[in-house]
């Protein structure tokens, strides 16, 4: 029980991304004890997303989990944390997520819009969250470490394998006029 109330590092249970039948979008879990399966994580979206339908509802106590909550046009976004959790730092993580989201999709949030930068978006989930560990909430910094163009990155800052790529795409284009 006095495990309970220790502090943790690990606040974040899960994030998730559903669209508006309740299908699963985009998802991390990162406690296994809560989701040890697929076929559970899928249940827990399917009722969370029944709770939180047409609802103006931020916060919503489900299952023994606080998730919090923020909708756009057809998507559905969550960050799930312990019931012991505060509330502000999982809004926090949220907010980022959806500020960093509608950053990649140039405030185009939408599903066909997010499907088409699925790649963009997951690496965000991971610059956000690491393992129910908070690593960013501002979500300019973390659009600029996921933002994988390279032209308005200076050649002295860019990997090698970020010039490599540059010069083929260059190449390529050369090759085809």
């Amino acid at each position: 029980m006095d495990s309970l109330l220790e502090p943790t590092l690990y606040t974040v249970k899960g994030m998730c991304i559903l669209d508006i039948t309740g299908e699963r979008v985009l998802a991390k879990y990162y406690d296994k004890t809560i989701f040890p399966t697929v076929k559970e994580q899928r249940a827990y979206e399917k009722n969370l997303s029944e709770k939180t339908y047409r609802q103006d509802t931020e916060i919503i106590m489900l299952d023994g989990l606080t998730c919090v909550c923020k909708s756009n046009v057809d998507l559905y976004f969550y960050v799930m944390g312990s019931t012991q959790e505060n509330e502000l730092i999982l809004l926090s993580v949220l907010n980022c997520l959806y500020d960093t989201v509608s950053m990649i999709l140039k405030k185009n949030v939408e599903k066909r819009s997010l499907m088409e930068n699925l790649d963009i978006v997951m690496l965000a989930f991971d610059e956000i969250c690491d393992g129910g560990i908070i690593l960013d909430a501002d979500p300019s910094s973390v659009v600029k470490r996921v933002d994988l163009r390279n032209d308005d990155i200076p050649i002295g800052e860019q990997t090698v394998a970020q010039v490599l790529q540059s010069a083929k795409e260059q190449l390529k284009w050369s090759l085809l006029k």
